[in-house]
């Protein structure tokens, strides 16, 4: 039987290993997509360290998958062999629960997988999937630029496009990193005056690179204030995963703003009520995105010229890559090319 590499954890806490394993057939509902490239997400340490429950060792991590259809089971509508298509976080859920049809996937009790943690993610030659939770990659697109829109990108776009902001709203991105990179251009692309705020003033050339009409140096400046002589903020989308930064800019929301979180910081959120009452603001979270959010994404992203900047590490590699990820020293999106 022909073969494939995959690079899994064996238990929470060990080290990514390279293994040979047979070529995994579909069964009904499951699709195989041969795996053109893999962006490693910091959110791959939850299968790394076992923080997810019921994760299945061994696991294969990795949830920005591009590839290509190589193979059906039955009962797959729609797709055909030949297909180019993404996979990412989410992993397919009921559908049919009353927390489903709330919109709260997340919490469905019936059915929801997260890929990587579910069943065996993109750290591979191939990965099986359920039909369900393909994206069609645009052509022309390029499989490692499609890989990181499949988290990463939509994570940004996602909360942007259902933020309310309308074209010539202010709206500001908390952090240039793998993420924030990624939501100033989805914002100057959908026609908002962008902001982009980071640590540096060395950092206000790439930013307006990026679209960003205006850059604010939260080591320098304070950024609600300046945020308010610009009028006040419609959204701000924190991408970066500081509680203080976070904190530091819900001063800059204009009247029934809205802070919404992308990147979770690790510590709480210290806020006080009374600007949020006298000013109607609001804090809210996003998730990623459903497989036709990512769709959605992949399309815009084309249309529009919206490119990851990215490091490529060949799959032989996968486990310097996750550590390059994981050290904080890749300026944006690490991903991991099979061809």
């Amino acid at each position: 039987m022909a073969k494939m590499r995959a690079f899994p954890f064996a238990k929470p806490g060990a080290k990514l290993e390279l293994v040979e394993r047979d070529i995994p057939d579909p069964g009904p509902g499951q699709v195989r997509v041969r795996v053109e490239a893999c962006g490693i997400c910091h959110s791959d340490v939850l299968t790394a360290q076992g923080l997810f429950p019921g994760i299945q060792y061994p696991r294969v991590p990795g949830h920005e998958i591009a590839g290509v259809v190589d193979a059906l089971g039955p009962e797959v509508p729609e797709w055909k062999k030949g297909d180019r298509v993404g996979i990412g976080w989410h992993g397919g859920h009921c559908g049919h629960c009353d927390r489903c049809r709330r919109g709260d996937y997340l919490t469905c009790r019936n059915d929801f997988r997260i890929t990587g943690i579910s069943f065996d993610g993109g750290y591979a030659d191939y990965v099986v999937a359920p039909w369900s939770v393909l994206a069609r990659i645009p052509d022309g697109m390029a499989a490692t630029d499609a890989a990181p829109l499949m988290d990463a990108g939509v994570t940004t776009f996602n909360p942007l496009r259902h933020s309310g902001a309308r074209p010539g709203d202010l709206v500001a991105i908390v952090g240039i990193g793998g993420l924030g990179h990624l939501g100033i251009q989805f914002a100057a692309k959908m026609g908002f005056d962008t902001v982009a705020i980071g640590r540096g003033a060395d950092k206000g050339p790439l930013a307006r690179e990026l679209g960003a009409r205006i850059y604010i140096d939260n080591k320098t400046q304070d950024p609600a204030a300046e945020l308010q002589k610009l009028g006040g903020a419609r959204v701000i989308l924190a991408t970066a995963t500081n509680a203080d930064a976070m904190t530091a800019v819900i001063g800059g929301l204009g009247p029934d703003g809205q802070l919404i979180i992308a990147g979770a910081p690790s510590e709480p959120l210290s806020v006080s009520a009374l600007p949020l009452i006298f000013g109607r603001r609001s804090i809210s979270g996003w998730p990623s995105g459903t497989s036709l959010d990512s769709q959605e994404c992949l399309r815009f992203a084309k249309q529009m010229g919206v490119r990851p900047r990215i490091e490529l590490f060949p799959l032989d590699e996968a486990p310097a890559a996750y550590d390059r990820m994981m050290s904080g020293d890749a300026r944006f999106r690490v991903v991991m090319t099979m061809i």
